[in-house]
């Protein structure tokens, strides 16, 4: 990999595409994001904060080994750090810094409307000396999520805001009858108010789609959220970088 200033677009030699990091909730937006990049970057990580005890990962309380399966199906490599909430942004950056040592030249993110979202990640990204690359940025919500549909993506809601939505939609895969129900119930269709979370289990990026079943629902603070399992009965296999 040939070297450059930091933000410069360094061309990976075996593929001729500078190379990047994804930020990866394993939701229907960073997933997005991810698919958007693909023609332009050799995404070859994806970045995962992950609680202090390793069972849940801080942005949509995911199994490690649900991310873990979704990343390989994507043929990821996985960086992942533990942290409390305090210690954050130190973990992230030191993640980045990781990938930064493996010829990682920019962050791919998912971020939508919230300029402080976005700001965050261009600071952090900038202390690990990568650029933020922001592909969804300030699009229409329903274009995105529409867009998300067609390129045959497929997300099933794993958190909910409990004052938004009731715990009948957990498990629930979008599609064109939920997006109707969300501009009647007055939910955003990304969930950019924190309406709903999602795990991807298919888009063009994998191998083959993600198996997971549902498991227990939880009540705690106001939202509800449903353990997903992934099915094990066969493994998955990782998926050579496209």
């Amino acid at each position: 990999m040939d070297s450059s200033p930091a933000g410069g677009m360094v061309a990976d030699s075996s593929s001729g595409r500078p190379r990047a990091a994804v930020s990866w909730s394993g939701g229907k937006d960073s997933c997005l994001a991810f698919e958007k990049m693909r023609a332009t970057f050799d995404v070859v990580c994806a970045v995962t904060m992950i609680n202090e005890e390793g069972t849940r990962s801080r942005s949509h309380g995911l199994r490690p080994e649900v991310l873990h399966a979704q990343t390989a199906a994507a043929g990821l490599d996985w960086i992942q750090r533990r942290c409390t909430w305090g210690e954050y942004e130190d973990a992230f950056v030191d993640a980045l810094r990781e990938a930064a040592a493996r010829g990682v030249t920019h962050l791919i993110c998912g971020d939508i409307l919230y300029p402080e979202h976005k700001d965050w990640a261009e600071r952090q990204s900038a202390k690990a000396g990568l650029t933020a690359v922001e592909p969804l940025w300030g699009q229409s919500t329903l274009d995105l999520y529409h867009e998300f549909l067609g390129i045959g993506g497929a997300a099933r809601i794993v958190s909910l805001d409990a004052s938004k939505l009731g715990p009948e939609w957990l498990f629930r895969q979008l599609d064109l009858d939920a997006l109707s129900e969300f501009a009647r119930l007055g939910v955003d269709a990304c969930g950019e108010n924190g309406e709903y979370h999602t795990l991807v289990t298919q888009v063009p990026g994998f191998a083959e789609p993600l198996r997971v079943q549902p498991g227990e629902r939880v009540l705690s603070r106001g939202y509800w959220a449903i353990d997903v399992v992934t099915d094990a009965r066969r493994p998955l296999q990782r998926s050579p970088r496209q």
